[in-house]
């Protein structure tokens, strides 16, 4: 098990290790207090390749907790980066 303060600023993987950004917070479910999404500050790279456009700052984007398959130095996601870019399984966070 790891705390959620470790769990925060962690590096993001995909599953072939491309680079997507650090872990930056969470949303939580209060009802069920479960972690539904992390929200992943994702580098300027990243924000290219999956379409989000460049802002002041990098985008912050919402990733399922079902995407993730490993936490450990670093957050893994079960996903490529082209399965990423093809899907609606990411979003925007609007923090």
């Amino acid at each position: 098990m790891i705390s959620f303060e470790n769990l925060v600023g962690l590096k993001v993987l995909t599953s072939e290790a491309f680079s997507l950004g650090e872990v930056k917070g969470a949303l939580v479910d209060t009802e069920k207090w479960n972690i539904k999404y992390l929200h992943v500050k994702i580098n300027d790279e990243a924000a290219t390749k999956l379409g989000f456009k460049k802002r002041f700052r990098s985008s912050t984007v919402c990733i399922p907790i079902n995407m993730i398959v490993a936490v450990g130095d670093y957050v893994t996601i079960g996903r490529t980066l082209d399965q990423l870019s093809e899907s609606q399984e990411i979003t925007e966070c609007k923090e």
